[in-house]
């Protein structure tokens, strides 16, 4: 599959098969985070993968889904060390969740091409998640995924055309 298609077939899905998900495919997509470009090569990144349903359960304290905690047979938090992460001198801009989004990114993208399902949760709890989880106080979460077969079909995407993004010279 191309990248564009592959790009124009990932969708947010909320709706998955009770299938396990295959380890070597979850270490594929694992990887994929690795292997995504950071500022500095920083890489200030850290990955919780939860497997087990009732630490999977747990997680309702932080985002009360239950397509998410119940469904999903894995969730992957993506967390950032922030001390880790490159800062801009001109104005103090912290790259890290640049960064981090930029591993989610990579990572949903391999899961889709895997048969995967995923969806990038930013609308969670951050300290529950950081209790639940035990993260160390100077590792921050950023996003939260679950992941697994798609139940579903994926709906059609709704994008702006390009005509309207793009700005040649100047906005």
């Amino acid at each position: 599959m191309s990248f564009l298609d592959l790009a124009r077939s990932r969708s947010s899905v909320r709706a998955y098969k009770p299938d396990a998900v295959e380890d070597s495919k979850l270490a594929a997509v694992l990887e994929a985070g690795r292997l995504a470009p950071s500022a500095c090569n920083r890489q200030p990144w850290g990955f919780v993968v939860v497997k087990d349903p009732s630490r999977r359960g747990d997680l309702k304290a932080a985002y009360d889904q239950a397509w998410f905690y119940e469904q999903a047979p894995v969730i992957v938090a993506v967390c950032c060390e922030k001390g880790a992460a490159w800062v801009r001198r001109r104005d103090g801009k912290h790259h890290g969740d640049i960064d981090c989004a930029i591993a989610v990114d990579h990572m949903t993208l391999c899961a889709q091409e895997l048969g995967l399902g995923t969806c990038w949760i930013c609308a969670f709890d951050p300290e529950a998640t950081r209790r639940i989880l035990g993260l160390p106080a100077n590792v921050e979460p950023v996003a939260l995924f679950p992941l697994g077969y798609p139940s579903e079909p994926a709906a059609p995407k709704q994008r702006k055309p390009l005509a309207e993004l793009v700005h040649h010279e100047r906005w």
